[in-house]
């Protein structure tokens, strides 16, 4: 226990609830950029893989931000850090997926095409990918980001923080909305039509 509270220590280090903001709003950002790109690339057309119309994806700020704060302290070694970053984005996409499918109905992703699928949530592919990312990020992007954000000035960077932020959750409460209006109205009128029953009796 005394081991796991060091590393998570390690793993904070210098990490305040600003930097983690900041890094979670530029890695969310980065990541839908990053995926677009590659999408767009692969189907020969401009694809928008952010889950509502703007320009964000939540699934990589948070991940890529835990991860390089569970990640920090095994630093040391490139092997470890593929390994632990593998296992760890594969089970956070699992979950990630499975939440979708239950409260959403869908997913994000579709690996159905890809050999050593499972239920179109993982592939084999892309678990071995996320090895690589995690050690993209652990050593290189990370370490710039947070001189990036150390460097910033820290009144423009909390309205950029804030800004984005506000604007991803107006877009998402509307994306949501658009998914589940149907089953609102279909709730409104069964409770209209008991009421009518109700006073008709």
């Amino acid at each position: 226990m005394n081991k796991v509270i060091g590393f998570l220590t390690v793993g904070l280090q210098g990490m305040t609830l600003y930097k983690f903001a900041a890094s979670f709003v530029i890695y969310s950002m980065l990541g839908w950029l990053v995926e677009s790109i590659y999408m767009s690339f692969c189907e020969k057309r401009l694809v928008n893989r952010g889950f509502a119309k703007g320009p964000f994806c939540p699934i990589y700020g948070f991940g890529a931000t835990i991860g390089s704060i569970a990640l920090a302290p095994f630093m040391k070694s490139y092997l470890l850090v593929y390994l632990l970053g593998m296992i760890f984005a594969t089970i956070f996409e699992y979950l990630t997926g499975v939440l979708m499918i239950k409260s959403l109905g869908n997913l994000w992703w579709d690996y159905n095409d890809k050999p050593f699928n499972y239920k179109g949530i993982l592939c084999l592919e892309s678990t071995l990918a996320w090895g690589f990312y995690a050690i993209g990020v652990v050593y290189f992007i990370n370490v710039w980001l947070l001189n990036f954000i150390e460097r910033a000035d820290r009144t423009k960077m909390t309205l950029f923080i804030e800004v984005v932020l506000f604007i991803a959750v107006i877009d998402y409460l509307f994306k949501l909305y658009g998914i589940f209006k149907e089953p609102i109205f279909k709730a409104k009128d069964h409770v209209v039509k008991a009421y009518r029953n109700f006073r008709g009796r």
